[in-house]
């Protein structure tokens, strides 16, 4: 059973790992996917990425576009509206991290991670409702992280920045349930993509799976999961949450 039969999904930041499993998962269930690609050294990727979903049976289109810029997202949204119609979901999984310690954090360095992840989720839900509230029903999905949870130290700018969206989430999800829109966050654990290979270097990743009660990394399709269960309608009645798939890292 194809649960987003005919659905359309935005997705951000879906060139690779995380965004691109989650992709890839929501078109196997038969949504329609259009997603954001930031730069042009992932155009390639991007680009094989959509001959990959297209070859699912759904539409499938990618454009480049920075969620972190309000004016990008609008015209992106718009493209979107006019090639798709509608948009039944949003994934908002565009995200970066420049960890530093606070003492040697520059201010550059604070601002691209929190416009990048938290500005971006703004940007993309002001766009958003007003199709969703036309159509009276969506679902926003913000990635944040089980780092925005507890914190971590050498990650402070990462940290406030997915702590942000976990507070939004919640707002949205109060000022939007009356139209039948959920907004929900999904927090991942340490997952093996490639901005986390650094993780599995020297005694790094024995010390890392001491703290997680399964015992291993997570992988990328298991974070598609849990965006396909928020994005169809097995949790229609979830709203304002935050699940976390971090194999029991925060109990």
């Amino acid at each position: 059973m194809k649960l987003l039969e005919g659905k359309v999904s935005i997705v951000t930041g879906a060139a690779r790992g995380i965004g691109a499993a989650i992709a890839i998962k929501l078109a196997e269930h038969g949504s329609n996917i259009a997603f954001t690609y930031i730069s042009d050294s992932s155009a390639e990727k991007a680009a094989a990425l959509e001959i990959q979903l297209q070859s699912l049976g759904v539409k499938a289109k990618a454009y480049k576009s920075n969620a972190a810029d309000f004016a990008q997202c609008e015209s992106f949204v718009n493209a979107v509206l006019k090639e798709f119609t509608t948009i039944d979901v949003c994934v908002n999984n565009a995200g970066i991290s420049k960890d530093n310690l606070l003492l040697r954090m520059n201010t550059e360095q604070w601002d691209d991670v929190m416009n990048t992840n938290l500005k971006s989720v703004f940007n993309m839900t002001k766009h958003v409702i007003r199709p969703m509230m036309k159509a009276k029903s969506g679902s926003i999905i913000n990635m944040s992280s089980i780092i925005g949870v507890r914190g971590n130290a050498g990650q402070s700018s990462y940290a406030a920045s997915k702590a942000g969206i976990i507070g939004f989430t919640k707002s949205i999800a109060l000022e939007l349930g009356s139209r039948n829109i959920r907004c929900n966050a999904i927090a991942p654990g340490f997952i093996e993509t490639d901005m986390t290979h650094y993780l599995k270097e020297g005694n790094t990743a024995e010390e890392f799976l001491k703290k997680i009660p399964l015992g291993r990394f997570g992988n990328a399709e298991e974070v598609a999961n849990t965006t396909l269960f928020l994005a169809s309608n097995m949790s229609s009645y979830i709203t304002g949450q935050v699940l976390s798939a971090c194999g029991g890292l925060n109990i």
